[in-house]
Formats: C-alpha cells, sequence, structure tokens
C-alpha cells in the first residue's frame, strides 16, 4: 500500500504516521508514505498557493494550479490514474467498509485542503472520491487523512501481528467490540467474568457475541441496522430495549 498525501504541513503527517503501528509498518516496507509539499508547486517567490475567491466572502482559496501540479507529480509515477481522496464535511462519512474496501488500492492519495477549501475546478479534475470523518469543522485534511490512513493500513495483510485483531475490532459486522480483561483477576474489587477463565471456547465465544450486540443496543443503535443478526438475536435486542425503557420509566 503506498499512501501519497498532498499537503501543506508535510512534516505533520510524517511525525504523525511514522510511529506506532504504521511506523512499524513502513519500516517494514508493508507500507510506503509520501508526503508532498503543495508549495513546492507554486511558481512565486513566497511559495504562495492561496488567492481571494471569485465572488467575494471571507478567507483566502487555494489555487488549481499547484494543487494539480502536485497531483500531475505524484500521477507519473504511478501505473496508472490514481485514487484521490478529498477531505471534506461535504463527503461521505468514513466507516470500517470504506478502510477495507480502499486497502485493496495500491495507490491512495489524499488531498489535504486549508482555507476555505480549494478551487472547485480542480476537485472536478481530479478527486475521486470525497470523504468525512464526522460532521464537525477541522481546520485542515491533515487530521483526517491520517485517521484515514490508520484505519486503512490496518487492514493491509502483515501490518498487524495478529491479522485476526483487525477483523473482529469494533465495528466489525457493524458491532462494537466485546469487553476484554487482563491480569490482575481482580481490581478494585471487580472480578474478570467466570466465562473468560472457564477455558469453554465456545461459551466463551457466545458470551462475546452477546456483549457485541449488547454494547452496540446500547451506545450504537444505528449500527444494528446493517448488522447480520439472528431472529434469536433480534429478540434478545427486543428484550434489552425493553427492559432500558421500563428502567428510564421507574426514574421518571
Amino acid at each position: 500500500m503506498n499512501f501519497h498525501v498532498l499537503t501543506l504541513f508535510p512534516e505533520m503527517i510524517e511525525n504523525g504516521m511514522n510511529t506506532s503501528i504504521t511506523g512499524r509498518a513502513i519500516t517494514k516496507g508493508l507500507l510506503t508514505l509520501e508526503a508532498v509539499n503543495i508549495r513546492d508547486y507554486a511558481f512565486n517567490k513566497h511559495q504562495k498557493v492561496d488567492d481571494y475567491t471569485y465572488g467575494g466572502g471571507a478567507g483566502m482559496l487555494m489555487q488549481a494550479e499547484p494543487v494539480y501540479l502536485a497531483y500531475e507529480a505524484i500521477a507519473n509515477r504511478t501505473a496508472k490514474k490514481p485514487r484521490v481522496v478529498y477531505l471534506t464535511p461535504q463527503g461521505q462519512v468514513f466507516n470500517q467498509a470504506m478502510a477495507r474496501e480502499m486497502a485493496q488500492e495500491e495507490d491512495l492519495v489524499f488531498l489535504c485542503g486549508h482555507y476555505e477549501g480549494i478551487d472547485e475546478r480542480v476537485l472536478e479534475e481530479i478527486v475521486t472520491d470525497y470523504v468525512s470523518i464526522g460532521d464537525y469543522v477541522l481546520t485542515g485534511g491533515e487530521l483526517p487523512a491520517m485517521v484515514m490512513m490508520d484505519s486503512i493500513s490496518r487492514m493491509v495483510p502483515g501490518v498487524l501481528n495478529n491479522q485476526e485483531s483487525g477483523e473482529t475490532e469494533s465495528f466489525a459486522g457493524n458491532l462494537l467490540e466485546y469487553p476484554q480483561y487482563s491480569r490482575p483477576e481482580e481490581w478494585h474489587g471487580k472480578k474478570v467474568p467466570e466465562v473468560l477463565m472457564s477455558g469453554h471456547h465456545a461459551n466463551i465465544e457466545k458470551w462475546r457475541r452477546e456483549q457485541s450486540i449488547y454494547r452496540t443496543a446500547k451506545r450504537r443503535p444505528d449500527l444494528l441496522k446493517k448488522a447480520d443478526l439472528t431472529n434469536k438475536e433480534w429478540n434478545y435486542v427486543r428484550q434489552l430495549r425493553k427492559q432500558w425503557k421500563e428502567e428510564e420509566e421507574q426514574i421518571k
């Protein structure tokens, strides 16, 4: 997997990605990272890449030409026209399914905007995906790009020491991850659930599945719409909802 990031702050990308799991994967050659400074493609004395918007309005806009030239430099080195992700609140909200799908790409380009955004004409020319990481506004696209690259990296074979952990974590199958415990057996008066120490793998898997469903129903009920649940499990969800509703009414 080759990540290319078009940015005004390459050091921010490099410092963030060259640590922890992604840093080790880069060192091993499982991932490559190229942070391209858009300012290097500005043909003026002060490497200025922004200007006022036509029609007026507050703030400055990143110009089309430096962005396009930076993109073109990458496109000329790849075997085919690369997939370009523009980080914007107007895009589709990023999720685990998208991470898994994008991990199949050989090259991914992330375009990070700043100021009031980027000239629409270059977006129409090069962008293939408009993606958001949530309904809020950030200073630029660098943090969203790193969030996406971190998530996508985990789906690349070999990046995780145990590939199973990439498939069983939160949002796998549209269910949140079950609770996990480590030593000691008792901490602050709270004990590890007995089933986890039973050694009975079938019972453990059953308990974990129930806990995932419980947590999802409690914390992210919106995810259940896409979850693959059996009729028995849906009955369990309905029982939970009925119980919680009764508890709420008692409090009132």
